[in-house]
């Protein structure tokens, strides 16, 4: 089964997570499929905008966990830092549509995104830390950048879901949308920017971003190396256990290492 469902309907390419089964949870394939539709989608000059959503009741739950544990990410080239870099380049409009759970990645990636548009029965999550691990996808500048330290520095270290209402305030998201009428909201939107001139809004979405991808660049790198050394701490390993298992984790031996 084609996990990454794709169909263009004139300027519009519709983007579908299609593993209902297992919450569009991204394995490393996953990735990869992706960054070679946007990166197809960047220079094929039918395609004006995306129209990105998950197939069944969720978005994105994140990374497969029995994936990522077979294909563990390093401090270099991965599938996750492949399609890091398509999205950071890609200079269409990406307009997103979220219904159900977005989780680690699911709620990061969308951090990428031109238009945002919230189901009322989405929620939003970054567990990173809980995990033993860093934020990915550039979270720590992209999302301070979007909600200010003190609200980043809640989403982030506590680790909590938050809904809807909530992502809107903090202009995580464009909209909130009744479930029923989320997808058509997001094709509509879509559409309009796809009978817009492309060029005025490939430049201009260049333009707006230019300072934060300087600030970005060097977020990715830096996530990825703290990522990679974190994922074979005990910390990690714990909580990965603890999640596997259904079970609070143990923190009680982790050792408060300060690196300057």
């Amino acid at each position: 089964m084609n996990e990454i469902l794709t169909e263009r309907s004139g300027g519009i390419l519709r983007v579908q997570f299609n593993r209902p089964e297992r919450k569009n949870a991204m394995t490393a394939q996953m990735y990869l499929s992706l960054a070679d539709v946007l990166d197809r989608a960047m220079t094929d000059d039918h395609v004006r905008a995306i129209l990105w959503h998950g197939g069944g009741d969720c978005f994105c739950a994140g990374n497969d966990l029995e994936d990522f544990l077979k294909n563990p990410p390093g401090a270099g080239e991965s599938p996750q830092a492949r399609l890091i870099r398509s999205l950071m380049n890609f200079d269409k409009q990406i307009v997103a549509a979220v219904h159900g759970a977005a989780i680690g990645g699911g709620t990061t990636m969308l951090t990428h995104c031109d238009f945002v548009f919230a189901g009322e029965s989405s929620t939003f999550q970054m567990p990173f830390i809980n995990l033993g691990l860093v934020p990915e996808f550039g979270t720590t500048c992209s999302v301070v950048d979007r909600v200010g330290y003190i609200r980043a520095a809640e989403l982030i270290f506590l680790g909590q879901p938050f809904d809807a209402r909530r992502a809107l305030e903090l202009g995580f998201v464009t909209r909130i949308v009744p479930d029923q009428g989320l997808l058509a909201t997001a094709t509509e939107v879509a559409q309009q920017l796809a009978e817009k001139p492309a060029d005025a809004l490939r430049e201009s979405k260049r333009l707006m971003k230019r300072r934060l991808r300087k600030e970005m660049d060097e977020a990715v790198k830096l996530e990825n190396e703290a990522f990679a050394a974190l994922l074979q701490s005990s910390d990690a390993a714990e909580a990965i256990q603890a999640f596997m298992e259904k079970r609070r984790p143990d923190f009680s031996r982790s050792r408060n290492v300060h690196k300057p």
